[in-house]
């Protein structure tokens, strides 16, 4: 066919066929990079949540109270969070990918050291290693998936705040499957995540830098949270919903496994990890079928709430009366909201950064989330110890209720809670 008749027959001239050719084979690598990177965010927070349905059997070998158990889950938070503070934003200095390759050396040695775990000690070291992989990958990866996006496209922020949940769903169902039905119930996952990061090195080493490098990385060091000027008022209006949403994970993920085992009189592991795969799991498939559905930031954080509200209601009421039924109900309920809140919130506030302030407001969004993921946490295992698992658990539930029922009236009547370019709710 002559050069004549195929552009007669896509109403195209030659060039802009060319142009469209090319630009189509520079943009995948541009894809594989992206889903690449949203692939290693799972596995990140994968290996954040294992630890979650091994903490009952790590308690039985190693003979350590409630309030120790959630002290090994609050350690990651902890170091996590300084991470955050010193090194959320160096990536805007050093470009993405060696910051990155960085974190995945810390999650392959966090796995390692888990493999030779024989006291709580080194459950401690791991948890300590898990922290500062994860905050030194959340703040690169969230800006490199907004630097790899397509022009105009909300991939990113869909991918960061699904990807996570979804990473959190996988990691506790499959590790719990694998404690109760698999030989070597402390080993065998450890050993599955170790392969994973290593060819994860490997990967994100074969990437082109999809960011820039500039001066000042050793200014950037000192402890802030990054929030541009025209983000705050949006960020306040945020918080709310992000603390009631992450509090609940917090929950889950440290004591959801000994809740389940209490409400349904089961000593089977995977109970353990089906009620943080219902929150966790169900909240990523709302997220995806909001994001789908192309509702605005401020009315997906709405409805989250207002789910959220109702799936705490009928925890409340599953706890209270030590109803299994329930009790899974409720969680499945909450993660419905659980998932489109936290999105319709990152959406929201990185909506207003430019890409210089990326990595820093995605750390100080995260900053907040794991605060509110380990503190109330942490405070109700110590409470355990003191007034059981049953009252803490209520009481817990109750005061989240209270909190999601304020950041809802937050979110529906706050004026100017649109990111520009979304239609108003």
């Amino acid at each position: 066919m002559s050069r004549q008749n195929a552009s007669t027959v896509t109403d195209e001239p030659p060039s802009e066929v060319v142009r469209r050719h090319t630009e189509g084979r520079r943009s995948r690598p541009r894809d594989i990079a992206f889903w690449t990177l949203a692939g290693l965010l799972v596995m990140m927070f994968f290996a954040a949540a294992a630890p979650a349905p091994l903490y009952r059997v790590y308690q039985l070998q190693f003979h350590f109270s409630a309030a120790t158990l959630t002290a090994v889950f609050a350690v990651y938070v902890l170091v996590l969070l300084v991470t955050l503070l010193f090194f959320g934003s160096v990536s805007d200095f050093l470009g993405r990918l060696p910051v990155i390759t960085v974190a995945l050396v810390f999650s392959a040695a966090g796995c390692a050291v888990f493999l030779a775990a024989h006291g709580t000690g080194a459950l401690y070291a791991g948890r300590s290693l898990q922290g500062v992989a994860t905050g030194l990958a959340i703040g690169p990866i969230g800006a490199a998936l907004i630097d790899l996006q397509p022009a105009g496209s909300q991939r990113a922020a869909l991918v960061t705040s699904n990807f996570s949940n979804l990473g959190l769903a996988l990691g506790a169902l499959i590790t719990s499957a694998l404690a109760q039905y698999a030989p070597a119930p402390t080993r065998l996952i450890w050993w599955a995540l170790l392969a994973v990061f290593a060819v994860g090195i490997i990967a994100v080493l074969a990437m082109a830098e999809p960011g820039s490098k500039r001066p000042g990385v050793l200014a950037s060091l000192r402890p802030r949270v990054t929030v541009p000027r025209r983000a705050r008022g949006t960020f306040a209006a945020a918080v709310p919903s992000i603390v009631a949403v992450w509090a609940l994970g917090g929950l889950y993920l440290s004591l959801g496994p000994s809740l389940a085992a209490q409400a349904t009189g089961s000593p089977n592991l995977l109970w353990g990890g089906l009620v943080i795969f219902l929150l966790c799991g169900t909240g990523a498939a709302a997220a995806f079928a909001f994001a789908l559905r192309g509702i605005s930031s401020q009315t997906a954080m709405l409805a989250g709430c207002l789910f959220l509200l109702a799936g705490m209601a009928v925890t409340c009421g599953a706890i209270a009366t030590m109803t299994s039924a329930a009790f899974l109900a409720g969680t499945a309920i909450a993660g419905v909201g659980f998932g489109p809140a936290f999105l319709g919130a990152f959406r929201m506030t990185t909506n207003l950064a430019t890409p210089g302030q990326r990595a820093g407001l995605v750390a100080a969004i995260f900053i907040v989330d794991y605060l509110a993921f380990s503190v109330p946490a942490l405070i109700a295992g110590v409470a355990t110890t003191t007034f059981g698992l049953h009252s803490t658990a209520l009481v817990y539930s109750v005061s989240l209720a209270a909190l999601t029922a304020a950041a809802a009236g937050i979110a529906a009547f706050r004026p100017g809670g649109t990111s520009p370019g979304e239609p108003r709710p």
